[in-house]
């Protein structure tokens, strides 16, 4: 394991989904990551249950076909923006990009109507 929790946790997302599974545990995780799952769940790619008990965070996969990190987190205005969706989203309007920003944790339509740039973390479609 790396000291990236978030991309930990999105490789072990598609591991289980390439195993034909749909749910897991995961144990080791933090705000940030539960950010970007707030961010794919709003979109319907997925929903989790966090168990503070047991210090579990447990994924269900809803609607998903690919999921990954992007790595290294690149900086990007609004005006590049576009470029990036591009390289990662297999089409127009067909899955989110999520940025950081200074307004949070966005899907890419969100920081174009903000009118805001960031950094890179993920891709969902």
């Amino acid at each position: 394991m790396s000291q990236d929790i978030v991309a930990d946790a999105i490789n072990q997302i598609m591991n289980i989904k390439r195993a034909g599974k749909s749910e897991l545990e995961i144990e080791r995780y933090s705000k940030f990551l539960i950010e970007v799952l707030d961010v794919a769940k709003k979109h319907g790619y997925l929903d989790y249950k966090l168990d503070e008990k047991n210090k579990k965070l447990r994924i269900k996969i809803i609607k998903l076909n690919r999921c990954q990190a992007i790595k290294p987190r690149f900086n990007v205005s609004v005006s590049e923006l576009e470029k990036y969706v591009r390289r990662f989203l297999p089409a127009r309007e067909f899955g989110i990009v999520i940025i950081s920003t200074s307004a949070g944790l966005l899907a890419q339509e969100e920081a174009y109507e903000k009118n805001i740039g960031g950094s890179l973390i993920a891709y969902f479609y």
